[in-house]
């Protein structure tokens, strides 16, 4: 395998690779002791990244916000889906690591496959990236309410997501140093809330593991039933998307030292990481549910659980922390969303004020201030869009992302276009394959569903036809669009 200090960025506009002499560092691979000469300082190493995106995968709020819904398809099955997601994420997350060891750029997934699969691509990836990380915040903050209502009742959930997004975004205009450590402690309390979690069910042992493996059952009539497999596999595509955010490293690569070699160690511990913070509550929570009827028709299943195990003070406690939780993933989405729009406007995508605009970087924290502004102020309009409308339009732009990494990532391989990555992953093509085959499976299993799964697929869909009509219309017309990396600023 080459080098990498061997060979220079690929011209971005083809997407393969070009020999240089010796020196010239590939993309996000700066000189040793040199910072990059762009905008974004190298300033942090592998923890400070590792933080972050632990905190953009926010295990608590995961556990609390989208295993209970989990639960609710598959019934004590969903321990099957979790695990089942996991396979999946495992898979990804190699996907994830190969190729943000090749391409560690702050545009993420969409800076990738339009290098390696091809500008047109990329920027279909561009637009469900930048709407999907400019929306999502605006789902979280409408949902913080309901835990701050433990110790302010009847707080009105969207002007609490304004004054949210508000604060938010402010903080996100500090140095990534400063957010590394301030998501850091935030991480602290949620891991705490979830060793609770963990610790109440272990200690109350209601059921052996082997027979919520082996005789999975969900609500029916006036008991329990068998569940189906189909079920199973329905609440795996939910599960998955608990996992999801440890290839959030990546978008620091600019602000990252020796990026190259240390950004897939920070995807896979914060894969690693993710999976044994939200698998093995899942587990304690089945096993110590004095009934499991009752904890799986609950309308609030993990609060009835602790206030049954633990008390409603301790209830409230936890409350309280997943909040805190909700508000750090909400500083990560914020860096993410951030990054995206500063690469975009570095890429040239928008009017020429505009993207100079989004480039420019604060004097003091040499972070993308503009871009953070403009980011809040979209996540901040799209609390005013009724919560539903904002998942239709949000839920299925991440199996697209997923599904061209894979294919990515297969190509890098044929074309040479990832030789110059320090990352190889196992089992290939394997691996990248079956995820492949599981995001074809979720696509499937959203077509099956007409409230939320098929208006998502159509909403994907009109994103990437709005996409590639401003790529052909607007942006092939000033000639071939050139993907920039930190040493293009």
């Amino acid at each position: 395998m080459p080098d990498a200090e061997t060979l220079d960025r690929p011209p971005f506009d083809t997407g393969s690779p070009q020999a240089v002499p010796a020196g010239h560092p590939a993309p996000g691979h700066s000189a040793p002791g040199h910072p990059a000469p762009g905008g974004l300082r190298r300033s942090m190493r592998l923890p400070g990244a590792l933080l972050i995106a632990l905190s953009a995968i926010s295990p608590a709020s995961s556990v609390f916000i989208i295993v209970p819904g989990v639960l609710a398809t598959a019934g004590s099955g969903a321990l099957l889906s979790m695990a089942a997601g996991a396979a999946i994420a495992w898979c990804l997350a190699f996907v994830f690591a190969e190729l943000a060891s090749a391409y560690p750029l702050s545009g993420g997934e969409y800076a990738i496959v339009g290098r390696v699969v091809g500008p047109f691509w990329g920027f279909l990836v561009m637009g469900a990236s930048l709407i999907g990380n400019c929306l999502i915040p605006a789902v979280m903050a409408l949902g913080l309410s309901t835990y701050l209502g433990v110790l302010l009742p009847g707080l009105p959930p969207v002007p609490t997501a304004l004054v949210t997004i508000a604060i938010v975004t402010l903080v996100g205009i500090l140095n990534i140093r400063t957010n590394a450590v301030l998501t850091g402690l935030f991480l602290v309390v949620e891991i705490l809330a979830l060793l609770v979690l963990v610790a109440l069910g272990f200690l109350h042992v209601a059921r052996p593991l082997t027979g919520l493996l082996l005789h999975p059952a969900m609500p029916g009539g006036t008991g329990l039933v068998p569940a189906s497999p189909a079920m199973i596999g329905m609440a795996t595509s939910v599960a998955l998307f608990a996992y999801n955010g440890y290839g959030a490293a990546v978008y620091f690569g600019e602000e990252t030292h020796d990026a190259g070699r240390h950004i897939a160690r920070a995807v896979m511990w914060a894969f690693a990481i993710a999976i044994a913070s939200e698998l093995v509550p899942v587990i304690a929570i089945l096993m110590g549910a004095p009934d499991l009827r009752a904890l799986l028709g609950a309308r609030n299943m993990l609060g009835d659980f602790i206030a049954a195990r633990g008390g409603p003070i301790l209830a409230t406690m936890v409350s309280l922390g997943i909040a805190l939780a909700i508000f750090n993933a909400l500083i990560a989405m914020m860096l993410l969303a951030a990054r995206i729009a500063y690469s975009t406007g570095r890429d040239r995508i928008w009017p020429a004020g505009l993207s100079g605009a989004l480039t420019r970087t604060h004097r003091r924290f040499h972070s993308p201030w503009v871009a953070t502004l403009v980011c809040g102020v979209i996540a901040g309009l799209a609390c005013l869009v009724p919560e539903t409308a904002l998942l239709v339009i949000t839920s299925s732009t991440l199996v697209l992302i997923a599904g061209l990494l894979c294919v990515a990532v297969i190509m890098g391989r044929h074309n040479g276009t990832t030789d110059h990555g320090h990352y190889r992953m196992p089992l290939f093509p394997l691996l990248p394959a079956v995820a492949l085959l599981a995001m074809l499976s979720i696509v499937y299993t959203n077509w099956l569903d007409p409230v939320i799964g098929r208006p998502s697929l159509a909403a994907t869909g009109a994103i990437c036809v709005a996409s590639a009509l401003y790529y052909r219309l607007v942006l092939r017309r000033r000639g071939a669009w050139v993907l920039r990396g930190p040493d293009d600023c």
